[in-house]
């Protein structure tokens, strides 16, 4: 069974993110490729990631009208990503387009609420709930729209699963015990993330950030 942490690689040196995923290929088991990433070496890069051999995660975070997310998907299927994100909050008929637009290789999730937000973060943008209470909501509505599963936090991940026993759950904002949370205020440990259900995790910084990610990458699995 390969290893459930995917690492995640977010960078405009496209020779840097290539020599960090070599470096770490042995302990994990894909690469998560952002925005950063992506708009600064688009098809090129993502194509030249995945000759490292491992499943490519693509987090575009898609969030428009049906129609330009359902043709930004098709635009998409020449690099096969194994995982491809969108937005929950884009609604039903968004989240059905992009599944249907999508390869039968690639699992569309949905993404729920960020890890950088809290309720007060919630609050701010209008919405009466607090965060495990929106993640139910918007991955009742993931799950009614077909696709294969959601991104949330390790805090709300055991809730989601119970109510979706076949989904696929990625829990980003994972740390290390005793490691920096930065941006992140929903964060859990990797165990804690996959003992609650993650089917996958990602990890960036704690790994890429490391004096030697591989040893990082294998400390981590190592708690696994």
């Amino acid at each position: 069974m390969s290893s459930p942490i995917y690492v995640a690689i977010d960078t405009p040196d496209l020779g840097h993110a290539k020599q960090l995923a070599q470096r770490v290929h042995n302990h994990v088991g894909g690469i998560k490729l952002g925005l950063e990433f992506f708009c600064a070496h688009g098809h090129h890069g993502v194509h030249e990631m995945a000759k490292i051999g491992l499943p490519i995660f693509l987090d575009l975070k898609l969030h428009d009208i049906p129609n330009t997310v359902a043709k930004a998907v098709q635009a998409l299927h020449v690099l096969e990503p194994a995982i491809l994100t969108v937005h929950a909050s884009g609604g039903r008929a968004m989240l059905e387009d992009a599944k249907a637009a999508a390869g039968v290789n690639t699992k569309v999730v949905a993404v729920t609420v960020l890890t950088s937000l809290d309720g007060n973060d919630l609050n701010d943008v209008g919405f009466q709930r607090d965060a495990p209470a929106q993640v139910e909501r918007l991955a009742d509505l993931a799950q009614e729209a077909g696709l294969d599963g959601i991104v949330c936090s390790g805090q709300e991940v055991r809730m989601v699963r119970q109510r979706w026993h076949d989904g696929f759950f990625v829990v980003p904002g994972v740390r290390p015990a005793g490691g920096k949370k930065a941006d992140q205020k929903r964060a859990v440990t990797p165990r804690a993330a996959v003992d609650a259900g993650a089917s996958i995790i990602v990890i960036g910084r704690p790994i890429t950030q490391a004096q030697d990610p591989d040893m990082a990458a294998r400390d981590i699995e190592a708690t696994l």
